[in-house]
């Protein structure tokens, strides 16, 4: 093949390549033979069927198979020879067909720039360590009780207090008119509780079971029924049975429900759980100061492609976000022009900071292994727990979605090959530090 550059400006290349017309034909001739040895027609013998018919019923379509093939293996050949890493799949033009004359085709693409990597040992970290408290223990204790209380039913009638539980019917009505869903028998109701409508719950404060209440809510705006949604509702409702609450003591007893054997060896469980979430609060922390970092001393071009790709998936979020009423009140203030530089800029570090990333696990062999993304699989399973099973069959028949974990975990595995690697100078905080966002 003939290969010329035509552009070469920055990180941008252009080239035309020629692939001469003996070489398709070759090719072509080739497969041709081939597929009269398989063809068969009526009054000729398997493999007999004369080239000028093989050509005939197939011509056209091996022509067109050897064009797109001649032009994919003389892209590679040309990535290959001139060592070229596309930023994003070349583009291609065929600019003469190939059929009774010479291939000719552009390609055009963005290259990853060259990237040094910076020197490590000029990075020093805070690394943030909390102390797990006899307090933090008692605390997580206390919530493992109250998960688990239970209400015994109260045997004097009395008027229902906030925390309380209230059995109760209920009926809904827009505009005098009962509406789907808002009609239901037998529901327990925590007083002042979360888990309903906001009001429906609070109002219900005072009432004695045998009584029977009408209150009015209004639905949020941002309610699921969207045919609900921002409406004014009545509710009569009926108490039946008051229960209170029975929140377990914390003792022996306690342990021994949970499969443990002593309330001693309980606190030890809970610490060592506090403890590892501590660790991985701290990694985060040390995660992003790396990366930090690390951005900084990106001193390179990115290739623009891949910046305009990041930026448009960054302004799909912000418009999402602004769609649903959840925009970010510093972005309100400002004009779009003055919004998408300020993304447009962090679409341009976060390629940086990911090209760099990508340069150091490939210099040192970092690599995804098989094993790391059947763990990675197995993790995503275990979130769903009931359906742990079907999430593990559409991995098992999608193959291919297990690809979105290599991302996350090629960079986890280069984070902790850094951290090895640089100097960290343990600093203690609380746990409310280690847990508060740095941006906050």
């Amino acid at each position: 093949m003939q290969v010329t550059e035509t552009l070469s400006d920055g990180l941008k290349r252009g080239f035309t390549v020629v692939v001469p017309e003996p070489e398709l034909a070759a090719k072509r001739e080739q497969r041709l033979a081939e597929l009269g040895k398989t063809m068969q027609m009526p009054g000729f013998r398997p493999g007999k069927v004369p080239m000028s018919m093989v050509r005939k019923r197939y011509g056209d379509a091996v022509a067109a198979e050897i064009v797109e093939g001649a032009v994919n293996e003389a892209s590679d050949r040309l990535l290959s020879e001139r060592n070229l890493r596309p930023a994003m799949q070349p583009k291609l033009e065929v600019t003469k067909p190939g059929q009774n004359s010479d291939l000719e085709f552009t390609m055009e693409l963005e290259v990853l720039p060259e990237i040094t990597i910076p020197e490590l040992g000029g990075i020093t970290l805070s690394k943030p360590v909390a102390a797990v408290t006899d307090e933090a223990v008692s605390e997580a204790l206390a919530k493992m009780a109250e998960q688990r209380k239970s209400y015994t039913p109260v045997e004097e009638p009395r008027p229902a207090a906030a925390g309380e539980q209230l059995t109760v019917d209920f009926i809904g009505r827009i505009d005098g008119e009962a509406f789907q869903g808002g009609t239901a028998s037998d529901v327990a109701v925590v007083v002042a509780g979360q888990g309903f409508i906001p009001g429906f719950s609070e109002q219900m404060e005072g009432i004695a079971p045998g009584e029977t209440r009408t209150i009015t809510v209004d639905f949020p705006e941002d309610y699921g029924a969207k045919e609900l949604a921002g409406k004014k509702a009545e509710f009569e409702i009926t108490a039946k049975v008051l229960a209170v609450a029975q929140v377990p003591v914390i003792d022996d007893e306690f342990a021994k429900g949970l499969g443990l054997e002593s309330l001693e060896d309980l606190q030890k469980k809970v610490s060592e759980q506090i403890g590892r979430e501590y660790e991985q609060m701290t990694r985060l922390k040390l995660k992003r100061s790396l990366l930090d970092a690390l951005a900084e001393r990106a001193h390179f071009e990115a290739p623009v492609s891949l910046i305009d790709a990041e930026f448009a998936e960054i302004w799909r979020q912000v418009e999402q976000e602004k769609a649903a009423g959840r925009a970010d009140p510093e972005d309100e203030a400002k004009d779009e022009e003055m919004l998408k530089a300020e993304y447009k800029a962090i679409a341009d570090r976060r390629v940086r900071l990911g090209l760099l990333v990508a340069e150091i696990g490939r210099a040192n062999a970092v690599t995804v292994s098989d094993q790391d993304l059947q763990r990675a699989m197995f993790n995503e399973a275990m979130k769903y727990r009931e359906q742990a099973m079907q999430v593990l069959e559409f991995f098992k028949k999608n193959p291919q979605a297990l690809e979105r974990f290599r991302g996350p975990i090629f960079e986890d595995k280069v984070v902790d090959f850094l951290l090895e690697r640089i100097t960290q100078e343990e600093t203690s905080v609380s746990p409310e530090e280690l847990a508060a966002d740095p941006e906050s």
